[in-house]
């Protein structure tokens, strides 16, 4: 889908801005890779990577998101180019080579072994447009690869474009949730499965990630993490506290409190009344994350 944009000028006139529809060049790249966090929510850890004599390639960017998963990014330069299958040769390199990565991502970002979660190492492919078969083959591969197309406007602007969702909906949960999930109370089993429910009903974009110690609900980015304790339900919501009414008991500041998953705001859930409650709380994320 091409969307046009347009600026209004002080006189209340619109004039269309110019789409640089060319292929994309090496500063988009340095663009993307100075703007990681704002742009993927990936930390950035290496560009233009090489992979040594036996692979004799060079993976575009390193990164590691806010989840501590790796992150492959390719970006497409030409229209020939097949940036997916390009990706899908590093994302298996990355595998054969993790301890190699492990020791990039606790140099840069003074991560520990263990915090590193490679339960499903993401390929990001970057380009001005995907074709319908781009896309079918992306969702016939069981790999967590993602398509964004982008768009640069008058060298000011830029718009970005989730074009597929991979892995969105799963009928069961892994093997690791469950477990946490059999020593909580029946309470908690039903909330935990009419939240997981709810969240995974908000949109055709949202993306569950099961890690060790949480499962993320994401688009682009994080909104709400789960923790899953026996006597309740612990959400991280990514909302500012200040704009939030707090309510003893059921929601606090979570900014300056170490924890697991993403988001300032922290929200109780053990029954079904705060369930309802965290559901507005929960949208309001949904609405305002990209």
């Amino acid at each position: 889908m091409v969307l046009s944009f347009y600026e209004i000028e002080p006189s209340q006139k619109i004039r269309k801005l110019e789409n640089q529809d060319s292929d994309i060049e090496k500063s988009l790249q340095q663009l993307f890779e100075m703007n990681l966090e704002e742009l993927l929510g990936v930390r950035f850890i290496a560009s233009e990577y090489s992979t040594g004599k036996v692979h004799k390639g060079r993976i575009d960017t390193l990164g590691i998101d806010e989840n501590n998963v790796p992150v492959i990014i390719e970006y497409k330069r030409s229209v020939n180019e097949n940036v997916i299958n390009q990706g899908l040769y590093y994302y298996d390199w990355l595998l054969d080579h993790k301890a190699e990565f492990e020791k990039l991502a606790m140099k840069v970002w003074q991560l520990k072994h263990d915090d590193i979660s490679w339960n499903n190492p993401r390929v990001v492919c970057i380009a001005s447009g995907f074709t319908k078969y781009d896309e079918h083959a992306v969702n016939q591969i069981d790999k967590n690869i993602e398509l964004y197309e982008y768009q640069l406007y008058e060298k000011r602007f830029i718009s970005l474009n989730l074009v597929n969702t991979p892995s969105v909906k799963k009928e069961k949960t892994s093997a690791k949730t469950a477990a946490k999930v059999k020593v909580t109370t029946a309470d908690i089993k039903g909330l935990y499965g009419d939240l997981r429910a709810y969240l995974l009903s908000l949109g055709d974009d949202v993306q569950e990630t099961e890690l060790k110690h949480y499962v993320a609900y994401k688009k682009i980015r994080n909104f709400t993490c789960v923790e899953i304790q026996a006597k309740k339900l612990l959400l991280s919501i990514n909302l500012n506290p200040d704009q939030i009414k707090l309510e003893e008991g059921f929601s606090s500041d979570f900014r300056n409190v170490g924890h697991f998953g993403t988001g300032d705001l922290r929200v109780e859930i053990k029954n079904s009344s705060d369930f309802q409650k965290a559901k507005q709380l929960i949208i309001q994320s949904y609405e305002r994350t990209k």
